[in-house]
Protein backbone atom coordinates (compact mmCIF):
# COMPACT_ATOMS: atom_id res chain seq x y z
CA UNK A 1 0.00 0.00 0.00
CA UNK A 2 1.54 3.69 -0.88
CA UNK A 3 2.51 5.77 1.81
CA UNK A 4 -0.30 7.57 3.44
CA UNK A 5 1.70 9.67 6.49
CA UNK A 6 1.30 12.63 4.25
CA UNK A 7 -2.64 11.96 3.23
CA UNK A 8 -4.24 15.50 3.89
CA UNK A 9 -7.80 16.84 2.96
CA UNK A 10 -7.53 19.94 0.30
CA UNK A 11 -11.20 19.75 -0.96
CA UNK A 12 -14.32 19.31 0.49
CA UNK A 13 -17.64 18.07 -2.21
CA UNK A 14 -20.52 20.81 -1.74
CA UNK A 15 -22.64 18.34 -3.98
CA UNK A 16 -26.15 16.65 -2.17
CA UNK A 17 -26.66 12.71 -1.83
CA UNK A 18 -28.06 11.16 -4.48
CA UNK A 19 -32.06 11.11 -5.33
CA UNK A 20 -33.35 8.23 -6.78
CA UNK A 21 -34.48 8.86 -10.35
CA UNK A 22 -32.95 11.71 -10.42
CA UNK A 23 -31.91 13.79 -13.71
CA UNK A 24 -28.14 15.29 -13.93
CA UNK A 25 -26.25 17.61 -15.45
CA UNK A 26 -23.06 19.40 -15.08
CA UNK A 27 -21.30 23.06 -15.72
CA UNK A 28 -17.66 22.98 -16.50
CA UNK A 29 -15.52 26.01 -15.21
CA UNK A 30 -12.25 27.34 -15.28
CA UNK A 31 -10.98 24.99 -18.34
CA UNK A 32 -7.25 26.03 -19.52
CA UNK A 33 -6.80 27.68 -15.52
CA UNK A 34 -3.77 26.62 -14.59
CA UNK A 35 -3.60 23.62 -16.20
CA UNK A 36 -2.29 24.42 -19.99
CA UNK A 37 1.02 22.33 -21.07
CA UNK A 38 1.22 19.91 -17.70
CA UNK A 39 2.10 16.80 -17.99
CA UNK A 40 -0.11 15.68 -15.36
CA UNK A 41 -3.87 15.39 -15.06
CA UNK A 42 -5.01 18.62 -13.62
CA UNK A 43 -8.55 18.53 -12.37
CA UNK A 44 -11.59 18.63 -9.48
CA UNK A 45 -14.53 17.44 -8.14
CA UNK A 46 -15.66 15.83 -4.91
CA UNK A 47 -13.91 14.87 -1.67
CA UNK A 48 -10.04 15.70 -2.66
CA UNK A 49 -7.17 14.67 -1.05
CA UNK A 50 -3.71 13.50 -2.02
CA UNK A 51 -1.29 10.35 -1.05
CA UNK A 52 1.93 10.99 -2.14
CA UNK A 53 2.50 11.55 -5.61
CA UNK A 54 -1.47 10.85 -6.07
CA UNK A 55 -4.51 12.65 -5.96
CA UNK A 56 -7.88 10.90 -5.04
CA UNK A 57 -11.35 12.43 -5.89
CA UNK A 58 -14.26 10.84 -3.29
CA UNK A 59 -17.74 11.39 -4.30
CA UNK A 60 -20.48 10.18 -2.17
CA UNK A 61 -22.85 11.82 -3.55
CA UNK A 62 -23.78 12.88 -7.51
CA UNK A 63 -21.46 15.35 -8.94
CA UNK A 64 -18.50 15.93 -11.70
CA UNK A 65 -15.33 15.57 -11.98
CA UNK A 66 -13.78 18.11 -14.06
CA UNK A 67 -10.67 17.70 -16.41
CA UNK A 68 -8.69 20.92 -17.11
CA UNK A 69 -5.74 19.33 -17.98
CA UNK A 70 -5.58 15.79 -19.77
CA UNK A 71 -1.29 15.15 -19.02
CA UNK A 72 0.71 13.41 -21.22
CA UNK A 73 1.99 9.89 -21.52
CA UNK A 74 5.10 11.35 -19.78
CA UNK A 75 3.59 12.29 -16.75
CA UNK A 76 0.00 10.57 -16.59
CA UNK A 77 -2.77 10.59 -18.97
CA UNK A 78 -5.47 7.87 -17.08
CA UNK A 79 -7.02 6.99 -13.91
CA UNK A 80 -7.87 4.72 -11.57
CA UNK A 81 -11.34 4.22 -10.65
CA UNK A 82 -13.55 2.08 -8.41
CA UNK A 83 -17.31 2.66 -9.23
CA UNK A 84 -20.06 1.06 -6.43
CA UNK A 85 -23.56 0.59 -6.93
CA UNK A 86 -26.24 1.28 -4.05
CA UNK A 87 -26.62 -2.38 -1.95
CA UNK A 88 -29.97 -4.30 -2.48
CA UNK A 89 -32.51 -4.22 1.04
CA UNK A 90 -33.56 -7.54 2.49
CA UNK A 91 -37.38 -9.07 2.33
CA UNK A 92 -39.94 -9.00 4.81
CA UNK A 93 -41.09 -12.37 6.45
CA UNK A 94 -40.86 -15.09 9.05
CA UNK A 95 -37.87 -15.17 7.69
CA UNK A 96 -36.66 -12.57 4.56
CA UNK A 97 -33.32 -13.09 2.65
CA UNK A 98 -30.79 -10.34 2.35
CA UNK A 99 -29.80 -7.69 -0.20
CA UNK A 100 -26.83 -8.38 -2.54
CA UNK A 101 -24.09 -5.66 -2.62
CA UNK A 102 -23.84 -3.20 -5.56
CA UNK A 103 -22.23 -4.28 -7.98
CA UNK A 104 -17.77 -3.21 -7.42
CA UNK A 105 -16.13 -2.31 -10.47
CA UNK A 106 -12.64 -1.08 -10.94
CA UNK A 107 -9.31 -0.70 -12.28
CA UNK A 108 -5.97 -2.30 -11.22
CA UNK A 109 -3.94 0.67 -9.96
CA UNK A 110 -1.85 0.91 -13.27
CA UNK A 111 -2.36 4.85 -13.23
CA UNK A 112 -1.75 5.60 -10.04
CA UNK A 113 1.15 3.26 -8.09
CA UNK A 114 1.26 0.28 -6.18
CA UNK A 115 -1.53 0.49 -3.83
CA UNK A 116 -4.20 -2.40 -3.32
CA UNK A 117 -7.12 -1.80 -5.26
CA UNK A 118 -8.86 -5.41 -5.08
CA UNK A 119 -8.70 -9.23 -4.86
CA UNK A 120 -6.78 -10.33 -8.29
CA UNK A 121 -9.36 -12.23 -10.18
CA UNK A 122 -11.61 -9.52 -9.96
CA UNK A 123 -9.52 -6.57 -10.92
CA UNK A 124 -6.85 -8.23 -13.07
CA UNK A 125 -5.50 -6.48 -16.13
CA UNK A 126 -8.00 -4.01 -15.84
CA UNK A 127 -7.17 -0.60 -17.41
CA UNK A 128 -7.05 2.73 -16.37
CA UNK A 129 -9.29 4.74 -18.30
CA UNK A 130 -7.86 7.75 -20.09
CA UNK A 131 -9.59 11.21 -19.89
CA UNK A 132 -9.60 14.59 -22.00
CA UNK A 133 -10.30 17.71 -21.19
CA UNK A 134 -14.00 18.04 -19.74
CA UNK A 135 -16.96 17.32 -17.27
CA UNK A 136 -17.79 13.98 -16.56
CA UNK A 137 -20.83 13.45 -14.65
CA UNK A 138 -20.58 11.28 -11.82
CA UNK A 139 -23.96 9.56 -10.81
CA UNK A 140 -23.91 7.63 -6.86
CA UNK A 141 -26.62 4.88 -6.66
CA UNK A 142 -28.92 5.31 -3.83
CA UNK A 143 -29.49 1.75 -1.25
CA UNK A 144 -32.38 0.08 -1.82
CA UNK A 145 -35.29 0.87 0.40
CA UNK A 146 -37.08 -1.66 2.93
CA UNK A 147 -40.86 -2.16 2.14
CA UNK A 148 -42.64 -3.12 4.72
CA UNK A 149 -43.66 -6.39 3.16
CA UNK A 150 -42.33 -8.22 0.74
CA UNK A 151 -39.40 -8.39 -1.15
CA UNK A 152 -36.78 -5.96 -0.77
CA UNK A 153 -35.81 -3.20 -3.54
CA UNK A 154 -33.09 -3.41 -5.73
CA UNK A 155 -30.29 -0.30 -5.21
CA UNK A 156 -29.70 1.95 -7.94
CA UNK A 157 -26.48 1.99 -10.18
CA UNK A 158 -23.36 4.16 -10.41
CA UNK A 159 -21.83 5.61 -13.31
CA UNK A 160 -18.24 7.24 -14.41
CA UNK A 161 -17.70 8.00 -18.02
CA UNK A 162 -18.05 4.34 -19.40
CA UNK A 163 -18.29 2.55 -16.45
CA UNK A 164 -21.81 1.50 -14.98
CA UNK A 165 -21.89 -0.48 -11.78
CA UNK A 166 -25.70 -2.13 -11.30
CA UNK A 167 -27.39 -1.75 -7.91
CA UNK A 168 -27.65 -4.97 -5.54
CA UNK A 169 -30.60 -7.14 -5.61
CA UNK A 170 -33.63 -7.05 -2.98
CA UNK A 171 -33.86 -10.11 -0.90
CA UNK A 172 -36.91 -12.30 -1.56
CA UNK A 173 -39.64 -11.79 1.08
CA UNK A 174 -41.68 -15.41 2.01
CA UNK A 175 -44.87 -15.98 0.25
CA UNK A 176 -43.46 -14.75 -2.97
CA UNK A 177 -42.62 -17.26 -6.17
CA UNK A 178 -39.21 -17.62 -7.91
CA UNK A 179 -40.12 -14.93 -10.57
CA UNK A 180 -39.64 -12.41 -7.77
CA UNK A 181 -36.14 -13.01 -7.18
CA UNK A 182 -33.77 -10.43 -7.57
CA UNK A 183 -30.96 -10.16 -9.71
CA UNK A 184 -27.97 -7.36 -9.51
CA UNK A 185 -24.40 -5.92 -9.08
CA UNK A 186 -24.67 -9.31 -7.06
CA UNK A 187 -27.93 -11.28 -6.44
CA UNK A 188 -30.56 -10.70 -4.22
CA UNK A 189 -30.95 -13.74 -1.13
CA UNK A 190 -33.68 -16.67 -2.14
CA UNK A 191 -36.99 -17.21 0.32
CA UNK A 192 -37.23 -19.99 2.92
CA UNK A 193 -40.96 -20.44 2.28
CA UNK A 194 -41.17 -20.58 -1.88
CA UNK A 195 -37.86 -20.81 -3.46
CA UNK A 196 -36.15 -23.04 -2.20
CA UNK A 197 -33.72 -24.07 -5.05
CA UNK A 198 -32.73 -20.54 -6.66
CA UNK A 199 -31.74 -17.03 -5.49
CA UNK A 200 -30.78 -13.93 -7.19
CA UNK A 201 -28.04 -13.74 -9.86
CA UNK A 202 -25.32 -11.38 -9.60
CA UNK A 203 -23.01 -9.69 -12.67
CA UNK A 204 -26.84 -8.44 -14.09
CA UNK A 205 -25.68 -7.29 -16.77
CA UNK A 206 -22.77 -8.76 -17.35
CA UNK A 207 -19.40 -7.91 -17.17
CA UNK A 208 -15.97 -8.87 -17.37
CA UNK A 209 -14.71 -9.21 -14.79
CA UNK A 210 -17.70 -10.22 -13.24
CA UNK A 211 -19.19 -7.22 -11.14
CA UNK A 212 -20.76 -9.24 -8.28
CA UNK A 213 -21.68 -12.86 -7.24
CA UNK A 214 -24.95 -15.13 -6.55
CA UNK A 215 -27.19 -14.40 -3.48
CA UNK A 216 -27.99 -18.08 -0.91
CA UNK A 217 -31.12 -19.63 -1.16
CA UNK A 218 -33.20 -20.24 1.24
CA UNK A 219 -34.77 -23.17 3.40
CA UNK A 220 -37.34 -24.20 6.65
CA UNK A 221 -37.66 -26.87 8.71
CA UNK A 222 -41.41 -28.35 7.63
CA UNK A 223 -44.21 -29.45 8.86
CA UNK A 224 -45.12 -27.97 12.31
CA UNK A 225 -44.08 -28.12 15.27
CA UNK A 226 -40.53 -26.43 15.09
CA UNK A 227 -41.80 -24.58 11.41
CA UNK A 228 -38.53 -22.43 11.03
CA UNK A 229 -37.74 -20.30 7.99
CA UNK A 230 -34.09 -19.62 7.53
CA UNK A 231 -33.71 -16.77 4.38
CA UNK A 232 -30.37 -16.38 2.13
CA UNK A 233 -27.90 -14.44 2.48
CA UNK A 234 -27.35 -11.78 0.03
CA UNK A 235 -24.32 -12.00 -2.79
CA UNK A 236 -21.38 -9.66 -2.12
CA UNK A 237 -18.57 -8.10 -4.46
CA UNK A 238 -16.35 -11.17 -3.43
CA UNK A 239 -18.28 -14.36 -2.85
CA UNK A 240 -21.80 -16.11 -3.19
CA UNK A 241 -24.33 -15.28 -0.22
CA UNK A 242 -24.32 -18.21 2.43
CA UNK A 243 -27.63 -20.89 2.04
CA UNK A 244 -30.40 -20.85 5.21
CA UNK A 245 -29.92 -24.38 6.58
CA UNK A 246 -32.99 -25.73 8.57
CA UNK A 247 -33.61 -25.64 11.10
CA UNK A 248 -32.02 -22.43 12.85
CA UNK A 249 -29.35 -21.30 10.67
CA UNK A 250 -30.06 -18.54 8.20
CA UNK A 251 -27.74 -17.69 5.61
CA UNK A 252 -24.61 -15.20 6.14
CA UNK A 253 -23.74 -12.17 3.82
CA UNK A 254 -21.13 -12.76 0.71
CA UNK A 255 -18.01 -10.89 1.30
CA UNK A 256 -17.43 -7.82 -0.16
CA UNK A 257 -13.85 -6.31 -1.65
CA UNK A 258 -11.41 -4.44 0.05
CA UNK A 259 -9.55 -1.64 -1.46
CA UNK A 260 -7.00 1.41 -0.64
CA UNK A 261 -7.70 3.14 -3.64
CA UNK A 262 -8.48 6.16 -1.12
CA UNK A 263 -5.13 5.33 1.04
CA UNK A 264 -6.49 3.34 3.79
CA UNK A 265 -8.18 -0.28 3.03
CA UNK A 266 -12.10 -0.12 2.89
CA UNK A 267 -14.46 -2.88 2.22
CA UNK A 268 -17.05 -2.49 -0.02
CA UNK A 269 -20.34 -4.45 -1.22
CA UNK A 270 -20.85 -7.14 1.03
CA UNK A 271 -23.97 -8.92 0.92
CA UNK A 272 -26.46 -8.60 4.00
CA UNK A 273 -27.60 -11.49 6.17
CA UNK A 274 -30.49 -13.65 5.93
CA UNK A 275 -33.34 -13.11 8.81
CA UNK A 276 -34.79 -16.56 10.95
CA UNK A 277 -37.90 -17.11 12.48
CA UNK A 278 -37.88 -18.64 15.76
CA UNK A 279 -35.23 -20.59 17.54
CA UNK A 280 -32.76 -19.19 19.80
CA UNK A 281 -30.10 -18.15 17.77
CA UNK A 282 -29.42 -14.48 15.83
CA UNK A 283 -30.11 -13.78 12.50
CA UNK A 284 -27.64 -14.30 9.69
CA UNK A 285 -24.82 -12.46 9.99
CA UNK A 286 -23.07 -9.84 7.15
CA UNK A 287 -19.18 -10.78 6.12
CA UNK A 288 -16.78 -8.17 8.10
CA UNK A 289 -15.64 -6.81 4.67
CA UNK A 290 -17.92 -4.95 2.72
CA UNK A 291 -20.59 -3.26 4.56
CA UNK A 292 -23.46 -5.42 5.04
CA UNK A 293 -26.33 -5.40 7.02
CA UNK A 294 -26.79 -8.13 9.62
CA UNK A 295 -30.43 -10.45 9.15
CA UNK A 296 -33.17 -10.46 12.36
CA UNK A 297 -34.15 -13.09 13.72
CA UNK A 298 -37.65 -13.95 15.57
CA UNK A 299 -36.69 -16.06 18.61
CA UNK A 300 -38.99 -17.92 21.20
CA UNK A 301 -41.30 -16.64 22.81
CA UNK A 302 -42.33 -14.55 20.21
CA UNK A 303 -41.37 -11.14 20.58
CA UNK A 304 -37.61 -11.58 21.24
CA UNK A 305 -34.62 -11.98 18.90
CA UNK A 306 -32.54 -9.27 17.21
CA UNK A 307 -33.68 -6.37 14.39
CA UNK A 308 -31.72 -5.88 11.01
CA UNK A 309 -29.19 -3.63 10.31
CA UNK A 310 -28.85 -1.55 6.76
CA UNK A 311 -26.33 -1.90 4.89
CA UNK A 312 -23.47 0.73 5.45
CA UNK A 313 -24.04 4.39 3.98
CA UNK A 314 -21.13 4.87 0.91
CA UNK A 315 -20.74 1.06 0.74
CA UNK A 316 -23.04 -0.71 -1.30
CA UNK A 317 -23.15 -2.84 1.11
CA UNK A 318 -26.82 -5.02 1.14
CA UNK A 319 -29.57 -4.62 3.86
CA UNK A 320 -30.08 -7.46 6.22
CA UNK A 321 -33.29 -9.82 5.99
CA UNK A 322 -36.07 -9.07 7.81
CA UNK A 323 -37.94 -11.80 9.95
CA UNK A 324 -42.06 -11.13 12.00
CA UNK A 325 -42.41 -7.73 13.49
CA UNK A 326 -38.27 -6.60 12.41
CA UNK A 327 -38.44 -4.91 9.14
CA UNK A 328 -35.69 -5.47 6.84
CA UNK A 329 -32.66 -3.32 6.49
CA UNK A 330 -31.96 -1.10 3.37
CA UNK A 331 -28.89 -1.29 1.37
CA UNK A 332 -26.01 1.36 1.34
CA UNK A 333 -25.41 3.93 -0.68
CA UNK A 334 -22.82 3.52 -3.11
CA UNK A 335 -19.91 5.30 -4.27
CA UNK A 336 -17.43 6.28 -6.69
CA UNK A 337 -13.53 7.47 -6.09
CA UNK A 338 -10.97 7.68 -8.73
CA UNK A 339 -6.95 8.25 -8.42
CA UNK A 340 -4.20 9.04 -10.27
CA UNK A 341 -0.64 10.36 -10.43
CA UNK A 342 -0.76 14.22 -10.67
CA UNK A 343 3.17 15.30 -9.81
Amino acid sequence: MKNIDNLHIIGKSSKKPSTRGKSFGYQVLGFGSGGAGSPFIVATGGTESTSGDYKIHKFTGDGTFCVSAAGTPAGSNTVDYMVVAGGGSGGNGCGGAAGGGGGWRASGGTASGCYTAGPSPLVGCVAALAVTVQGYPISVGGGGTAPPGGGGDVGDNSIFSTITSAGGGGGMGNGLSPVDLKDGGSGGGGSPACSQTAAGNGNTPPVSPPQGQNGGIGANQNPNPGYTECGGGGGGAGGTGGNGSAPATAGAGGAGVASCISASPVGYAGGGGGAKANGSSAGGLANPVGGGGNGAARTSPHGGGNASTAGTTNTGGGGGGGATGKIAGNGGSGIVIIRYKYQ
